[in-house]
């Protein structure tokens, strides 16, 4: 796995973990801005966008689309599991025990 596949794959088990503590939901803009200030900060609203479509067809969240422009994420149970480390899924980041 080179570099650029690990910072998306842990920016995956960001977003998750930022919707977990959103109760569940969050817009593409929100979650640029959170990820931005956890140090993913050449994140651009295109990134983000594709990994909500690679978290999407891993069954971890749905998506919401409001006007066609602004995308809202919401986490599945399953997205939870993979968030806790229970479910693992290549592409996105396995969290450490303890975190």
């Amino acid at each position: 796995m080179n570099f650029t596949d690990m910072l998306a794959a842990d920016r995956r088990l960001v977003i998750l973990r930022l919707l977990i503590e959103s109760n569940g939901s969050a817009n593409e803009s929100v979650l640029l801005s959170a990820l931005e200030a956890l140090g993913h900060g050449r994140t651009t609203q295109e990134d983000v966008r594709a990994d909500l479509r690679f978290l999407k067809d891993a069954g971890a969240i749905r998506l919401e689309w409001f006007m066609e422009r602004i995308a809202v994420a919401h986490l599945l149970m399953r997205g939870t599991d993979i968030a806790q480390g229970k479910i693992t899924v290549e592409g996105i980041k396995r969290p450490k025990i303890g975190e």
